[in-house]
Parts: C-alpha cells; sequence; structure tokens
C-alpha cells in the first residue's frame, strides 16, 4: 500500500502534484513516549501523544493546502485547503493552554475552534466531528484501542446527521467509515493498536481514492452531476490524512 494522497491521472492534478509534497510531515507536541510511538507501558494513546496528533494534522493541511484547494477547485468552492489550514492554525494557538486538559477537553476545545474559523461546510462537520470525538473521550487521559474506535464512531455519526451524507456520496464519510470497519475489524482479530491503527489508515486511502469514479450527491459537488466524476473528494483527502497522521503520530514505522 502507497502513501499516495492522489492519483496523478486526474485532470488537472498531475502538473500541481508534482510541484507540491503530498507526504506528511510528523511533528510533536511534548510526547510522554518517543515521537511516533505508542507508549508501550499504558498500551494506549496518551493525552500527549494526542496533542502531537493534533499537531501533525495541523502539519499535513499546511503541507497539503495547495492540493486540497485543487481538488476542490475541480468540484467545489477552490477554498478547502485555504480555509481547512485557517482553522488548523487557529486550532494550534488554542494547544499550549490544553496541555494539562483531558483529551475530551482537548478533543472539544479544537472542534469549537474549527466551527469559529472554517468556512462552508467543512467547519460545522470537521467541528462537529472533534465535539463529537470529545464527548466520547470525556475525562480521559489515555485512548486504548476500544476508546479510539468510539470516538471516531460518534465523530462520524455526528457529521453524517450534520451533512446527511452516506458512504457512496463523495464526501469525507468515505474515507472515515472505511476506517473505523478497519479498526473494529482489527479488534476482532486482536490485533495490536499500532497495526489498527494502520489498517484503518489504509481503508481510508482506499476509500478516498475510491471516490474519483462516484457521482457526489452531496454538497455543491452534487451541483455538477456526472461531471462531479472522475475527480478525487477533497473532504475524503483531508480526511485521509487524518487517519495518516494518527498512525504516523502513535503507530510510528
Amino acid at each position: 500500500m502507497t502513501d499516495a494522497v492522489t492519483n496523478s491521472s486526474q485532470p488537472g492534478v498531475r502538473k500541481r502534484q508534482n510541484a507540491l509534497r503530498t507526504t506528511v510531515i510528523q511533528r510533536t507536541f511534548h510526547p510522554a513516549s518517543p515521537p511516533g510511538q505508542v507508549d508501550q507501558r499504558q498500551r494506549g494513546v496518551s493525552r500527549d501523544a494526542v496533542l502531537s496528533w493534533l499537531q501533525a494534522y495541523a502539519a499535513a493541511v499546511a503541507l497539503n493546502r495547495d492540493l486540497l484547494t485543487a481538488l476542490d477547485a475541480a468540484i467545489g468552492d477552490a477554498d478547502h485547503g485555504i480555509t481547512l489550514d485557517r482553522g488548523w492554525q487557529a486550532a494550534l494557538s488554542r494547544l499550549p493552554a490544553l496541555a494539562d486538559k483531558d483529551i475530551g477537553t482537548i478533543l472539544k476545545v479544537t472542534g469549537m475552534t474549527l466551527v469559529a474559523t472554517v468556512g462552508g461546510a467543512s467547519g460545522p462537520l470537521y467541528g462537529t466531528l472533534f465535539l463529537q470525538m470529545g464527548a466520547s473521550a470525556a475525562s480521559k487521559l489515555e485512548l486504548t484501542l476500544t476508546d479510539w474506535t468510539r470516538a471516531l464512531e460518534a465523530g462520524v455519526s455526528g457529521v453524517v446527521r450534520r451533512g446527511k451524507a452516506a458512504p457512496g456520496d463523495k464526501t469525507m464519510v468515505d474515507a472515515l467509515q472505511p476506517a473505523i470497519d478497519a479498526l473494529a475489524g482489527a479488534a476482532t482479530a486482536n490485533a495490536g493498536l499500532a497495526e489498527a491503527l494502520r489498517w484503518s489508515q489504509q481503508a481510508a486511502q482506499q476509500g478516498m481514492l475510491a471516490t474519483i469514479p462516484l457521482q457526489a450527491r452531496k454538497g455543491r459537488a452534487s451541483y455538477l452531476g456526472e461531471r462531479s466524476a472522475g475527480h478525487q473528494d477533497p473532504g475524503a483527502t483531508s480526511s485521509y490524512l487524518l487517519l495518516k497522521t494518527a498512525a504516523d503520530t502513535w503507530a510510528g514505522g
């Protein structure tokens, strides 16, 4: 499985992609365990590791800002990378004050910041994702595989309720739902946390790429009808980066 963020054969993307670095830069926020590793003593994801993930995702959004905007230009408002980057820069500024808070509070404050600073549909959707994840992780100082799966399930359920989207509609749900299914499958197979995170990343990538031939049924892209087919969904792409940075930060290697 490669780490491709786009299918470079898509019209209008190849030249832009050649000029972009689409891999994710991993950065850390005072992690309790070595960068990119799960704390083996706790066998879970610590609060500091969650902070590291948020910082890594903000870096990935900034790094892929132009790519996300180019994808959105094909089927949307051409602002997905711009607005998401603005929101995550604002979220980054809040992290130092959250260093001693529980994981639920960290995720909730991140969600509220995104709602307040990201425009268009992305703000409410990503804000809802993090607010609901925060509610699921309330008072926790570490996340087990079960905790993380439940938090992500809660977040995606909130996104589905708000956006009225389902798998196959060519939205962020097409990357997020396969990731949840992969986490559940990993738990059933008694896989470790690190392995489960990689399974979820790979499932999200497959879901992201699977949006290319789909005709959009939600959002501005749906106005294009059949012309929306043949383009990778920008929301699914930014959602894939969310799962990739979680795997990179918490599982390493």
